[in-house]
């Protein structure tokens, strides 16, 4: 949800149209840093908790962020953004942030993963006072990006301290992109076994629910609708219907227009999957 207007309006829009997880930004995705929050915004945003109960409400990092970038500027101004919004998580209490592991920019998979677990072991060094976990997104592999196999979240997992601040976020998209079928049921068990023997179920803490306009391999990152992309609306019944995944958060990343129709629409073809009109 957009938080034009103030970080509470994120809950605000989401509860106009009957969302139950809500996922936002806590700044300005496409800038470096952001201000602080005032005692009137976090005041605002506090009371919305309170008003819509929402069963799960999470952060996702900038996009500017790459731990896996050379020791440049830009890897300094990545570590302290990602510091400064876990900082904002934590006043906002959001319990994780999702994060793209990050590209390693032609210096090859090793050395960027060995970057990018030092930029979390850094990261989490600086925020040791705080519980919010970082959730490391799989990724459809494009270019030099990581996090397009699922052995990089295990590698990430095996070469962190504290491997409690992490999770796992799973995207859809992502996955058929990078080339796991998950259109039947079967490819979707065998996606669900790899990760379970990488880091464990346990480690799931959301999946984004988005078709993918890019063919299966493609690497290309382009979402779709439910049922408007190449898993289509069939492939993704076996997701919504997991009982392995009953108690872990879902939200949409698919493209919508201000009024958010489309999300309505969305959310109706997702319930209508889970055998529920409606949720309770």
């Amino acid at each position: 949800m957009p938080t034009a207007g103030g970080v509470w309006r994120a809950l605000a829009r989401g509860a106009e149209i009957g969302c139950e997880v809500v996922q936002l930004f806590v700044k300005n995705n496409m800038q470096w840093f952001g201000r602080a929050l005032t005692e009137r915004e976090l005041a605002a945003y506090v009371s919305q908790v309170a008003v819509t109960q929402f069963n799960a409400v999470f952060g996702h990092a900038g996009y500017l962020i790459n731990l896996g970038a050379p020791p440049s500027p830009n890897r300094d101004r990545s570590l302290q953004s990602l510091i400064q919004e876990l900082e904002l998580a934590g006043e906002l209490g959001l319990p994780f942030l999702v994060l793209h592991p990050g590209a390693h920019l032609g210096r090859g998979e090793a050395v960027g993963l060995r970057s990018i677990a030092a930029g979390l072991n850094e990261v989490c060094r600086a925020t040791r006072s705080l519980s919010v976990r970082l959730a490391l997104e799989n990724t459809v592999g494009q270019g030099s990006y990581l996090g397009g196999e699922l052995a990089h979240l295990k590698a990430l997992y095996e070469r962190v301290q504290r491997p409690e601040r992490l999770g796992v976020c799973l995207d859809t998209a992502h996955l058929f992109a990078a080339g796991y079928d998950i259109r039947t049921r079967r490819g979707w068990d065998r996606v669900v076994a790899e990760v379970d023997a990488a880091v464990g179920l346990d480690q799931v803490l959301a999946v984004h629910l988005n078709d993918s306009r890019g063919a299966l391999g493609s690497r290309v990152d382009r979402h779709a609708g439910i049922g408007q992309g190449q898993i289509g609306r069939a492939g993704f019944r076996h997701i919504v219907r997991d009982p392995r995944f009953r108690d872990c958060p879902g939200c949409l990343e698919t493209p919508k227009s201000a009024d958010l129709h489309e999300d309505l629409e969305n959310l109706t073809i997702l319930r209508a999957l889970v055998g529920r009109d409606s949720f309770s």
